[in-house]
């Protein structure tokens, strides 16, 4: 090409220095593996054989039959399927005041700003100094100042600009883990977030179960001790043997010890509901659950098995740091490679304050400087083994991950199947509990049964509803379990589904 005259020459062609340092940066690549996401699990479904939806038990709370939709998706609010506004509430404080929660929050926002802090590394670093200092001189050397004085002032303004070149992607690298780091974050508050809900409607469920339990054990005692007496009156009259009292007496105690353990239970729960809804026990909400106000949802949408991966929060938070762990691969892999850096200076230097910008005065200087490691006594060579070795431990803690994943949706199927079933009996037995107490009560009436007969039967009633609240409360609790395991529909939550990566 011919150069028309009076045109300068182009500084890419005019330095050979710039050139070759251009035509690295055009050409530099990122050195170290390129992360590539995990493939979906080759399985169809959770469980073999496949689940079966649940039976009916009609005319009992908790016992409508449950269908499970294949390939349905959560909702993002999925605890409003029990139709509780109790339960709404309650997930409505914690999710305002939970410490754990706005910690996860915290760690994200700080995750997010580490990402933003290493991004700046591509750009130039720009910094502006002013030196002002007074020297002597000693009279053996030449003066330094023009005016041949050996004691003068120097001040000194001036401005610095340096920028490393990304030739082997050190910086992409970094940016790269700072980046999966923080969707580790992320998915770790979501994590949070779940965790949070879900412990709230069990514990609120638990807490209802508890308290009828409590109401049933104390009648059980109270029946048990009229029992007692009816026993020691017989025996005083000759009606009754004294094996007969003691094993009376057996079953009093049996059914009393039964009542601290629950007691303990429900104080836990109530604790536990304080702490969730960020409060201490002595400020626990004034909600209250009755189990049999909720409402069992009948449909329950049960996501793919190759959607479970992209669903479950800590499978994601694993995968990032799988991620993680490959870009730090890079990084220490770029460690061992030549680091370029470009350097400007430019400013005044004057003996006097009122000429530092004066004519004369101004001095540059324009610099390149390339360091390679040549001998770090094995150093950076095993910090990239222990970057490796790191990647196949993440990669492996991945694996386990979503082994797990697929083990809690397999349990919460089982489980909401067994509970279905569970409950089934347990509405037999109390049922046929009491028909025998109210026939009973008529026999008592009608003078063909004894007081005692019916205390038997009372007793055996409270024992089966018992049997029958706790079967509810497990289908309730294992319903919400189902509901965590598939991922709560987060995806669905627009403040939860937002990706803060994606500036």
């Amino acid at each position: 090409m011919t150069r028309r005259a009076g045109f300068p020459l182009p500084p890419w062609r005019a330095s050979p220095v710039l050139a070759l340092l251009a035509g690295l940066t055009l050409s530099g690549c990122a050195v170290g593996p390129n992360f590539k996401k995990p493939a979906p699990p080759a399985v169809d479904s959770y469980a073999a054989p496949p689940i079966a939806s649940a039976v009916a038990t009609p005319g009992v709370a908790g016992g409508e039959a449950q269908t499970l939709a294949a390939g349905a998706d959560l909702p993002g609010d999925w605890w409003t399927l029990f139709h509780s506004q109790p339960i709404n509430d309650l997930i409505e404080q914690a999710l305002k005041t939970n410490p754990d929660l706005k910690a996860a929050e915290a760690a994200l926002a700080a995750a997010h700003e580490t990402t933003l802090a290493q991004k700046g590394a591509w750009a130039p670093q720009v910094s502006v100094g002013y030196s002002a200092e007074r020297q002597l001189q000693s009279g053996a050397l030449a003066p330094t100042p023009i005016n041949n004085a050996s004691q003068f002032n120097l001040f000194t303004p001036q401005v610095s600009v340096t920028y490393a070149l990304d030739v082997f992607g050190l910086t992409k690298r970094t940016v790269e883990a700072a980046r999966a780091q923080e969707q580790s974050a992320r998915f770790q508050m979501i994590a949070a977030h779940l965790t949070l809900t879900s412990n709230v409607v069990v514990a609120a469920i638990n807490q209802a179960s508890l308290t009828t339990q409590i109401e049933a054990t104390r009648e059980l005692i109270d029946i048990d001790t009229k029992s007692l007496d009816i026993l020691k009156r017989q025996a005083a009259s000759g009606y009754a043997s004294g094996l007969d009292v003691a094993a009376q007496q057996a079953q009093l105690a049996q059914a009393v010890a039964t009542l601290p353990p629950l007691l303990k239970q429900a104080a836990q729960q109530h604790d536990q509901l304080a702490a969730l809804t960020g409060r201490f026990p002595s400020q626990a909400p004034a909600e209250t659950l009755d189990l049999a106000a909720l409402a069992l949802p009948t449909e329950v949408p049960v996501s793919l098995p190759s959607k479970l991966v992209e669903q479950r929060p800590d499978v994601r938070q694993a995968e990032a740091n799988m991620h993680a762990a490959s870009a730090q691969v890079g990084v220490a892999t770029a460690n061992r490679f030549p680091n370029i850096q470009l350097t400007a200076v430019a400013g005044n230097t004057a003996l006097a304050l009122g000429q530092s910008f004066g004519p004369g005065t101004n001095f540059w200087s324009l610099g390149a400087a390339a360091t390679a490691p040549i001998f770090e006594g094995g150093t950076l060579k095993h910090q990239q083994r222990a970057a490796e070795a790191n990647y196949r431990q993440a990669s492996e803690q991945y694996r386990s991950t979503v082994l797990g994943a697929f083990q809690n949706v397999a349990d919460s199927l089982s489980a909401i199947q067994q509970d279905a079933e569970g409950l089934k009996a347990a509405a037999a037995s109390y049922d046929a509990a009491k028909t025998t107490m109210d026939l009973t009560d008529r026999q008592l009436k009608d003078g063909y049964a004894s007081g005692l007969q019916l205390l038997t039967a009372q007793q055996a009633y409270q024992q089966a509803r018992i049997a029958l609240v706790q079967a509810q409360a497990n289908r309730y609790a294992d319903t919400a379990a189902l509901f965590q395991a598939l991922g709560g529909g987060w995806w669905r939550r627009p403040d939860l589904a937002k990706d803060t990566d994606a500036n």
